[in-house]
């Protein structure tokens, strides 16, 4: 796996991670935050040809 798919998909995965935290800690601020970047490094991985298992198609 090249390193810049590496890095995208680990940016997905941090990210979920962080998402998952925040809602469990039912912090909206963070939450708000961690959706945001989510929705950009799902997008970044997209745009450059990288799967995630988005279940959005990405």
């Amino acid at each position: 796996m090249a390193g810049f798919e590496e890095a995208a998909l680990e940016r997905v995965r941090v990210a979920r991670a962080r998402l998952q935290a925040a809602h469990e800690a039912d912090d909206a601020f963070e939450e708000a935050q961690a959706a945001e970047e989510l929705e950009d490094a799902l997008r970044v991985a997209h745009d450059h040809g990288v799967a995630t298992d988005a279940g959005d198609g990405r």
